[in-house]
């Protein structure tokens, strides 16, 4: 039998902390506890988390300085070479909010008060995205290799440094070249479960991967009214 993915909960709050634990213990994950930044950090590396769920409003240091410790302490941007996956939660659910957490390294963002079912459903869909779906291991589109059973995606040769939501987004525009995808198909299929009203967040991580893509950028092409799409250049 496999050893249950260690999810790490983080939050000042003791109540908060046993709420989450007691959903996601049920639902058959490890779970290990913080109450502050600096012990988070120090749990991450003797527990070697599968996923983190991080509050941003928190004594010695917040959740945003964490998340860009353990960004900054990552050789590389796939699970297996120091990437762990991180949920943020915090009282202050402003756009803003969700914006910078994502921007400095978040895989995704709950408002609080939610719903423990709400909450293990997002852990689950974000442990998912990281394995890779289908039959073909590998998909190539002008310089742009993604290597699905690797979860490496190269750019004219050079390995791009992406988190796994990054690397799911790419490699669902990598899957349908050419086609003009709304964001909320891109919620759907990438994120995994109904993020109504959050597109801001595609927005996000399409700014994020372009930036990635340095010189390549061109390649995700906004459609106007509509979303998003994966155009190769000509040769």
């Amino acid at each position: 039998m496999s050893e249950a993915p260690v999810v790490l909960v983080v939050d000042d709050d003791p109540h908060i902390r046993e709420v989450m634990r007691f959903a996601l213990e049920r639902a058959g994950y490890d779970v290990a506890e913080a109450g502050d930044g600096l012990a988070a950090l120090r749990l991450c590396g003797e527990r070697r988390p599968a996923l983190v769920i991080l509050d941003i409003m928190m004594p010695e240091m917040d959740g945003t300085e964490v998340c860009r410790t353990l960004r900054a302490r990552e050789p590389g941007g796939a699970p297996g070479a120091g990437y762990v996956p991180i949920i943020f939660v915090s009282s202050r659910d402003d756009e803003i909010d969700r914006v910078v957490g994502l921007e400095v390294g978040g895989d995704d963002y709950l408002g609080k008060p939610f719903s423990p079912r709400e909450l293990v459903a997002r852990v689950k869909a974000l442990l998912r995205r990281s394995k890779p779906t289908g039959s073909a291991r590998s998909l190539e589109a002008g310089p742009l290799r993604v290597d699905l059973e690797a979860h490496v995606a190269t750019c004219a040769g050079e390995r791009l440094d992406l988190t796994p939501r990054e690397f799911d987004l790419l490699a669902f525009l990598a899957r349908h070249p050419g086609r003009a995808l709304t964001r909320d198909e891109l919620l759907r299929k990438v994120w995994g479960y109904d993020y109504v009203g959050e597109t801001r967040t595609v927005d996000v991580h399409v700014r994020r991967l372009r930036a990635k893509l340095g010189e390549h950028h061109e390649m995700i092409e906004t459609v106007l009214g509509a979303g998003y799409k994966l155009i190769a250049p000509a040769a």
